[in-house]
């Protein structure tokens, strides 16, 4: 493994481990509280934008790490044809999915937050978040597979 290698696979474990874990921080901790209205609308406002940063920043870091690491590890036909490969696409597959969930709960934050509200967007945002909460964990299971090898 060349050094460029090891850089690209701890950039990617480091960016799929903050984004992740700041998507189940979120729907675990602060979620609740804004649906309790125990936070105010600012904050709630203010980590959810910040979740959102996290999902774009690691987006790109994903595009370049696992792209490195995808067309130095496979082929098309390693990619389609074999457990490993599937266990990639299904990664890009849900990363996509994660991407697309956060963004949709962030923007009905920020709409509801706006207008100085608090537990009607995160009551709205609940559903969109507890999905990408569980595409997380499907992610984190993924990666566990595949880092085991348990479908070479």
């Amino acid at each position: 493994m060349s050094v460029l290698d090891a850089v690209m696979w701890t950039v990617h474990v480091a960016f799929a481990a903050l984004w992740t874990g700041s998507v189940l921080f979120v729907v675990a901790t602060i979620l609740p509280s804004a649906t309790a209205g125990e936070i105010g609308s600012e904050a709630f406002g203010s980590i959810v934008d910040r979740l959102r940063w996290i999902t774009r920043i690691s987006a790109v870091a994903f595009l370049a790490s696992g792209g490195h690491m995808a067309g130095t590890r496979y082929d098309v036909g390693t990619l389609t044809g074999t457990g490993n490969g599937h266990l990639v696409l299904t990664m890009l597959g849900l990363w996509v999915v994660l991407t697309g969930l956060v963004e949709v709960a962030g923007s009905k934050v920020e709409s509801g937050v706006d207008e100085g509200k608090l537990r009607e967007p995160a009551r709205d945002a609940k559903p969109f978040f507890l999905a990408a909460a569980a595409v997380a964990v499907l992610l984190l299971i993924t990666a566990g597979l595949l880092a085991s090898n348990a479908l070479a």
